[in-house]
């Protein structure tokens, strides 16, 4: 089984593309999307049902606006709770920023062993199509900083558009007692954290990110969004 992990904060604009883009992509392996919800104030989750009708999906929602982590760590817990150690958990952007096109060799290498497959715009042949310079300097800056100060050998810490085995997924829940806690975007860093804490085996593809098949603007603020990553690197999480 493959579980699609995606979380939504007022995407009605992007979710045709995204049902599009889904829908194309084929697999021989059973699907289920989970869409889990948080507090969609337009009628994102009203559409995901229309769109998705006849397929094998989940919406997760409580109404209530906590941030992409906690969408997150609703969705983990409800995949451990429904799928079995050889499951896949494939983790992505709901504005249809992460190309699918890259997937199919994000699962063979998940295949041959590797616990955790990132997609990176860092590495060589992936790259940004159209954002904005601020946030390129951001990204990189915090990127260079924590790769560095703490010695984490990938280069791209923050994308949503992952796979991760539900086995390492356990062994996270198991030895953390969660699998996030943060609440904002950071939580793609902790995730990380955590799985090497825990010896997964981790690679990179590369990805373009192509920013302008969405529509409306991004929900990531960029500098309230780097002060979370000052603040969680002063809680020093990155210690095991």
């Amino acid at each position: 089984m493959i579980f699609f992990l995606i979380p939504v904060y007022n995407e009605a604009s992007n979710l045709n593309n995204l049902y599009s883009e889904l829908t194309l992509w084929q697999s021989q392996e059973d699907v289920h999307y989970i869409f889990s919800d948080d507090g969609s104030s337009d009628h994102s989750t009203k559409l995901i049902a229309e769109l998705f009708i006849g397929k094998n999906f989940t919406i997760l929602s409580d109404g209530l606006h906590r941030g992409p982590g906690a969408a997150f760590n609703t969705g983990f817990e409800w995949i451990l709770k429904n799928a079995s150690p050889d499951d896949k958990v494939v983790t992505l952007e709901a504005d249809s920023t992460s190309d699918l096109s890259i997937l199919n060799v994000m699962r063979t290498l998940n295949g041959l062993g590797y616990d955790l497959v990132l997609s990176s715009v860092y590495a060589h042949g992936g790259g940004f199509e159209k954002t904005s310079f601020l946030r390129k300097f951001i990204s990189a800056v915090a990127n260079f900083m924590f790769r560095f100060l703490f010695d984490v050998k990938v280069l791209t810490l923050s994308s949503f558009y992952r796979i991760y085995s539900v086995a390492l997924l356990e062994r996270i829940q198991d030895k953390f007692g969660s699998i996030v806690t943060e609440s904002g975007f950071v939580c793609m860093l902790e995730i990380l954290v955590r799985s090497i804490h825990c010896d997964a085996k981790i690679i990179e593809v590369p990805m373009k990110l192509h920013s302008s098949k969405r529509i409306g603007p991004s929900n990531m603020k960029v500098l309230k969004t780097t002060l979370h990553y000052f603040r969680f690197l002063a809680k020093g999480k990155f210690r095991k």
